[in-house]
């Protein structure tokens, strides 16, 4: 009698995953506070690429890339575009005005409007349970941004932080859609590494444009506890949280991998309450509540 391997190791990566995704909210936050945002962006970008490139190097893919054609490369610096530098930007810039807890429950909104898009320009099929997740996933989000008054969505009344990271929906969705065209037939690694590369160097050149080299010195000039949490977001919640991602799809799928992404707002609110003390209200709590369910019910439907 033979007996099916245990995925016990694989889920508790997947966890580690979820706890390190949920880490980059707060550290984020510490770093929009003790440095230039867009530099802090930039510095954050260049590790992480480094790490990434290296990675990619050791597993031997390294060299396919000579082989890409020129509108290959363009895909990804248009990927790079949404999903690194604009995404990037958006989030240090939005940390600066947002507490960590909240900004990690506005990003539930990245699979509402992913989906949605999704169906209306790929045709993808939605049913009851993702409906009702979206709907309730969007409501959540909503609660959270305008303070538990959800109806000054329509009046405009939304603050330049909730609007900044608004903005980093945008371009983890305009990133996810442009990668089901411009990124078929590439792993998910190599996507990875080359994207964070390049959006490195686009968010190196806004930073110089902008802040010049005082946004550099900024960022050397920073304390200690922001370089832990520089360390902390670019190998942990970069490059080790994406190796145990990619092994949790290896193994289970990435139906069953990408729901354990429902945990990371979850400990995003979690840890910026014990590290920065960020005070949990009850708009915070009965939003975050729906966006965290209506994402997980969104799950359950795809499946």
């Amino acid at each position: 009698m033979t007996h099916a391997p245990s995925h016990l190791s694989t889920h508790l990566r997947l966890v580690g995953m979820a706890v390190l995704w949920g880490a980059s909210w707060p550290w984020g936050r510490v770093l929009a506070q003790a440095m230039p945002p867009l530099a802090a962006a930039a510095c954050r970008f260049l590790i992480a690429g480094a790490i990434l490139m290296l990675w990619l190097a050791s597993t031997g893919r390294l060299a396919a890339l000579r082989s890409w054609t020129a509108s290959r490369w363009a895909g990804m610096v248009l990927a790079a575009s949404f999903g690194v530098f604009g995404y990037a930007t958006f989030f240090m810039s939005g940390l600066k005005h947002v507490p960590a807890g909240k900004g990690a429950l506005v990003i539930t909104l990245n699979p509402v409007i992913t989906l949605l898009l999704a169906a209306w320009i790929f045709h993808e099929r939605l049913n009851k349970r993702i409906g009702l997740g979206m709907a309730l996933a969007a409501v959540g989000a909503a609660v959270v941004i305008t303070r538990g008054e959800p109806w000054h969505v329509l009046d405009g009344r939304v603050g330049i932080g909730e609007l900044l990271l608004l903005g980093c929906v945008g371009c983890w969705v305009a990133y996810t859609l442009i990668g089901r065209k411009v990124m078929a037939g590439v792993d998910a690694l190599t996507t990875t590494a080359v994207t964070a590369a390049i959006g490195a160097v686009m968010l190196l050149a806004l930073t110089l444009a902008v802040d010049g080299t005082a946004g550099l010195a900024g960022v050397l000039a920073a304390p200690r506890n922001a370089w832990l949490c520089m360390a902390g977001i670019t190998v942990g919640s970069t490059a080790l949280a994406y190796a145990w991602y990619f092994d949790g799809v290896k193994a289970l799928g990435a139906g069953a991998a990408a729901g354990y992404i429902t945990l990371v707002p979850v400990f995003g609110v979690v840890f910026s309450a014990l590290w920065l003390g960020e005070v949990v209200d009850a708009s915070l709590l009965v939003g975050g509540t729906m966006a965290i369910a209506g994402t997980a019910l969104m799950n359950l439907g795809r499946r």
